[in-house]
């Protein structure tokens, strides 16, 4: 006699969703880009609001530099692959999930495959996927698939919402033909236009975007998770007041500030502009001398 049963299971969340909805949410398929900082904490919780159905990408193994803030990072877990790890800790929660890896990441091969009979994606790839986060999104706005990023800034998180019919990935960042370090730059600011995780930066010199380096904390990870599920019941179940950009939310847990963004077009908006010349000077800096 199986120990799981799932009405069971989740009727903890009966009461901000009707047992109508818990079971529509149950048969709904998100994929998730990216098992790591982000993206194992979105795993573990979408998997405990109910959702059924995953699709889950990463090629990467666990490594001790991800225990500060991985969800999946544990002395067990090293170097194992992170979608078998993450599918396995999601399965000890609910055994009747249908989970599906895709243990070489978001190719061109299998971005087709991997965003088949999706209802939402969420994204939680490596801030520095440039090309990964570009392909996906793209397949989001031609297969009318809405998708979420959260960001880990600081000890926070920013989202962004990118629906069908709305403003795309592309022409919120406008990062077409541009030399990598400044299609960062312009993710970087678009995601958080408010930059509300800049005057706490203790040590610049950890940002290197030569060498896809920089600093993170399990705080705005786990925010990222809570703000992207909440967004993902809201869409999967079409409640009211979801925002698609060019509107933007930003919660600081250090400054203990929230911020609602509006930029109309993107990062041709002249504050974000701004917000660039702002970024590239704090790249630049560099601790005193001790």
């Amino acid at each position: 006699m199986s120990l799981f049963d799932y009405t069971h299971a989740f009727s903890r969340n009966t009461g901000w969703v009707t047992a109508e909805e818990q079971q529509l949410l149950r048969s709904k398929r998100i994929a998730i880009g990216g098992m790591g900082g982000v993206g194992g904490s979105h795993l573990l919780t979408l998997t405990r609001l109910g959702i059924g159905n995953f699709h889950i990408a990463d090629f990467d193994h666990f490594e001790l530099a991800n225990f500060n803030r991985q969800a999946g990072a544990n002395i067990s877990n090293l170097n194992r692959p992170k979608v078998d790890a993450m599918a396995e800790a999601v399965l000890d929660i609910n055994p009747e999930l249908n989970i599906t890896r895709f243990a070489g990441g978001i190719l061109p091969d299998n971005i087709n495959e991997f965003m088949a009979g999706v209802d939402l994606y969420v994204d939680g790839l490596d801030f520095f996927a440039v090309s990964a986060r570009r392909m996906v999104f793209e397949a989001c706005a031609q297969k009318q698939i809405p998708a979420i990023t959260a960001a880990p800034l600081g000890m926070g998180a920013a989202l962004l919402n990118f629906l069908p019919g709305k403003m795309t990935f592309e022409e919120y960042f406008r990062l077409d033909g541009l030399p990598e370090k400044e299609q960062l730059l312009n993710f970087l600011v678009g995601l958080s236009p408010a930059m509300l995780q800049r005057t706490y930066l203790a040590d610049p010199s950890t940002v290197d975007f030569e060498q896809h380096r920089g600093p993170s904390t399990p705080m705005a990870c786990e925010l990222c998770a809570g703000l992207a599920a909440t967004e993902a019941l809201k869409i999967l179940l079409n409640r009211k007041g979801v925002r698609s950009a060019p509107h933007g939310l930003q919660f600081d847990a250090y400054r203990n500030k929230l911020a609602h963004t509006w930029r109309p077009g993107g990062v041709r908006h002249p504050t974000l502009k701004i917000a660039k010349i702002i970024a590239r000077r704090i790249l630049r800096k560099r601790p005193p001398t001790q």
